[in-house]
């Protein structure tokens, strides 16, 4: 497997940023790793990139031990951080010129990456003349440099408008062709996009792993229906495919349905036989967007 993580601890005083965290992935797969701000997730990543030592557990990376073989883990990954250090007053392939000697690979390897990320429009110019989106461009590149089996890469569509925003999505997604990579983000439709899978992460714990396809398979529709009087549960919960049926306040319910068959007609069927007025009626589905709500909103005011 390309990343292994075993009950991984770590703490900053007082502050306990990761709690027995446990997750692999294999060769090839595309992870999302998503968690509210301070969740976790970027110590996680510099753990993974040596940059930290966890307290507890232990982490591989191709198969050499994060804090036993730094040296090998550096050479076999590649990092975006989500603040991209870039040298602004160098042109692109003087940059990557000064990166691949770092890496001690050869010339050939910088137009290699120029191709593979899309920067021949810009390569003669300085880094700092360059769009955000072509800045990103750059940061994929140095981290390509050395062909590395695994990418790890922070927010790293953050500040981009939506036209750049696909244009590095696309980028990732022909990246990921022969590239194990996880992506950490806040934004639900790039997971969905790109990832075959993903990981949330909340208060330091994971807290969810599961592939998107699952996450599809599994999917529930809540239907919210208002009526003019109010019903009893049971009778709701005698419709087909019902869950789950919840009064959220006065004549409201949250009806949840186990099927992608648009319930709304049988719902409204049920009012007009049992002679209630429908004040409301809408459609929810149960997405990656809800189901991280559900996991780290768990016990808090909204």
């Amino acid at each position: 497997m390309s990343i292994r993580v075993s009950q991984i601890s770590k703490s900053f005083g007082a502050q306990k940023a990761l709690d027995q965290v446990s997750f692999s992935i294999e060769k090839g797969e595309v992870v999302g790793f998503l968690g509210p701000n301070g969740a976790g997730k970027s110590t996680l990543m510099k753990i993974l990139t040596t940059y930290y030592q966890a307290d507890s557990g232990s982490a591989a990376v191709n198969g050499y031990d994060v804090v036993a073989n730094p040296r090998d883990v550096q050479r076999s990954l590649g990092y975006l951080p989500e603040h991209n250090p870039l040298y602004l007053d160098l042109y692109v392939r003087e940059y990557l010129n000064f990166c691949r000697r770092v890496f001690g690979v050869g010339k050939d390897r910088v137009e290699a990456v120029i191709g593979q990320t899309g920067l021949h429009p810009e390569a003669r110019k300085k880094i700092g003349q360059l769009s955000k989106g072509y800045r990103q461009r750059v940061g994929l590149a140095a981290a390509l440099l050395h062909d590395p089996e695994v990418l790890i890469l922070d927010e790293p569509t953050t500040g981009l408008d939506p036209n750049q925003l696909l244009e590095i999505r696309k980028l990732i997604r022909d990246i990921a062709k022969d590239k194990t990579i996880l992506l950490s983000t806040h934004i639900m439709k790039e997971v969905e996009a790109v990832c075959d899978r993903v990981l949330i992460i909340n208060k330091g714990q994971l807290v969810a792993d599961t592939t998107l396809e699952a996450l599809r398979e599994g999917e529930t529709q809540v239907i919210e229906v208002e009526f003019d009087y109010r019903v009893e549960e049971a009778l709701l919960q005698r419709l087909d495919h019902v869950a789950q049926v919840r009064n959220t306040g006065g004549f409201v319910y949250e009806i949840h349905f186990s099927t992608s068959v648009d319930m709304r007609p049988a719902v409204f069927d049920f009012a007009h036989d049992n002679e209630l007025k429908t004040l409301q009626l809408s459609r929810k589905t149960r997405n990656l967007e809800s189901l991280f709500t559900e996991l780290t909103t768990a016990g808090e005011t909204l």
